[in-house]
């Protein structure tokens, strides 16, 4: 049996969702660590992690964009 093209982003949505919130939360800590808010890691006051957390919030941002985006139509009609 197919599933209807809807319903597969339907049932991919929270994944998507999830799956941006916990990327851009690493990247946050990431980004913490490398401006030196978080120590005692090998990344704390390290520039090139604020770059590489900033770049991954971003990815982040676009991927509960996306979950977003796949949700259901509004559209009536």
């Amino acid at each position: 049996m197919l599933i209807p093209h809807a319903s597969v982003g339907a049932a991919v949505r929270p994944i998507v969702l999830v799956l941006g919130v916990l990327v851009a939360v690493m990247g946050t800590v990431w980004a913490l660590q490398g401006v030196g808010v978080l120590l005692g890691s090998f990344m704390s006051n390290d520039p090139m992690w604020l770059w590489i957390g900033v770049g991954t919030v971003v990815l982040g941002m676009v991927l509960i964009l996306a979950g977003y985006r796949m949700g259901p139509s509004t559209k009536a009609g």
